[in-house]
């Protein structure tokens, strides 16, 4: 049974952009074998060190996670109890 909030349009819609994805993801890997190019590997698609300066910070109480550009752990209404949980990459 479908859910009663979906639609048909909602469904023609979802399956649409799915199409359009697969052909988009279809003429990316023919362009690449034209090419004779790869595709970026999973440790290349977030190369760290271009400059990147942020602090992760999180927070058990809210389970919330933060990002700064500073060392020192954010000001936030109420919440005092960041943790850094990672650091920007060292030269």
């Amino acid at each position: 049974m479908a859910r009663p909030a979906m639609y048909r349009g909602d469904r023609r819609r979802k399956e649409d952009q799915r199409k359009a994805k697969q052909e988009a993801k279809r003429a990316r890997k023919a362009e690449r074998k034209e090419t004779g190019t790869s595709g970026p590997e999973m440790g290349e698609a977030a190369t760290p060190g271009d400059g990147v300066t942020e602090y992760v910070w999180f927070s058990p109480s809210n389970g919330r996670t933060l990002t700064t550009e500073s060392a020192s752990p954010p000001v936030v209404a109420g919440v005092e109890d960041w943790t850094l949980v990672s650091e920007p990459p060292r030269p």
